[in-house]
């Protein structure tokens, strides 16, 4: 679906975000890229909708390369929700919000409205139809920045820093949609420094460091190895500390989310009875 072959992007103030990345992301995959401030994250995600074009080498989506598409083409397969969504949120209600989109690319107004119908009880934002968004907390705007997006149906969602903001409850809510999306074949690519978060989703995941990628795969892999950690200069999610404190015990190292944690601690007790 997305193809990155050796991009670079240098910025008007000649700050290069990134060097000689190459990525490839399925069809149906869902995927994390993560990293500290300043590692080249949104600025990488932001070549898979023609927000950035690279300085050089080339971004494929979906066989067609972002040099030959605007953005508003591009728009109609890649979804973006902006980590800070009152910098997409302009209309003067939910409504209208939802609408803008379908309406540019042309839908029929009986499709338009069942579209908008069902995202907005998709996000649960059905008693905020005639209301304005900045009228919202943080995370309903957000909510609606997401429907305004996922009312076209874009084969890819695109999602930065989706849990800023969000209290516990809500990341659960959030991670059962984004796997249920997922589960229904959307290409899904957050960007994230939430540990936590990532390790009870499990997706794959892609670290990246100083403008390049410096590890790729699976999220136990990833978030357990002391080295790429260190490299990458990320804490493991607090389970994994925990598991890593107890070693000694003969416990394994590389638990990364409560549910897994829970079947080794009671198999260990067990044992201890046995």
């Amino acid at each position: 679906m997305i193809e990155v072959k050796d991009v670079h992007f240098t910025y008007p103030t000649e700050v290069e975000a990134l060097k000689g990345v190459s990525l490839s992301i399925r069809n149906g995959e869902f995927v994390a890229i993560m990293g500290q401030n300043g590692a080249g994250k949104t600025t990488l995600v932001k070549q898979f909708n023609g927000l950035f074009k690279p300085t050089k080498g080339e971004v494929l989506v979906d066989g067609v390369n972002t040099r030959t598409m605007s953005i508003a083409q591009l728009a109609r397969k890649v979804g973006f929700v902006f980590q800070n969504p009152d910098h997409q949120l302009f209309s003067e209600t939910v409504e209208e919000e939802i609408s803008f989109a379908l309406r540019n690319f042309g839908f029929k107004e009986a499709t338009l409205k069942r579209r908008v119908t069902w995202a907005l009880n998709l996000l649960d934002l059905t008693e905020y139809r005639q209301t304005s968004p900045f009228m919202l907390s943080g995370g309903e705007r957000k909510r609606v920045a997401l429907a305004s997006v996922l009312a076209w149906n874009p084969k890819v969602v695109i999602l930065d820093e989706p849990t800023i903001g969000q209290d516990h409850r809500q990341k659960e809510i959030l991670r059962q949609f984004i796997v249920q999306m997922n589960a229904q074949g959307k290409t899904v690519v957050i960007v994230t420094h939430d540990v936590e978060f990532v390790a009870e989703c499990s997706p794959r995941v892609v670290l990246m460091a100083q403008g390049q990628i410096v590890a790729d795969g699976d999220a136990k892999r990833i978030l357990t190895d002391p080295d790429i950690a260190l490299r990458a200069s990320i804490v493991p999610p607090q389970i994994t500390q925990i598991f890593l404190g107890l070693a000694d015990l003969g416990l394994p190292t590389n638990v990364i989310d409560v549910s897994e944690a829970t079947k080794v601690l009671l198999e260990y007790l067990e044992d201890g009875k046995r």
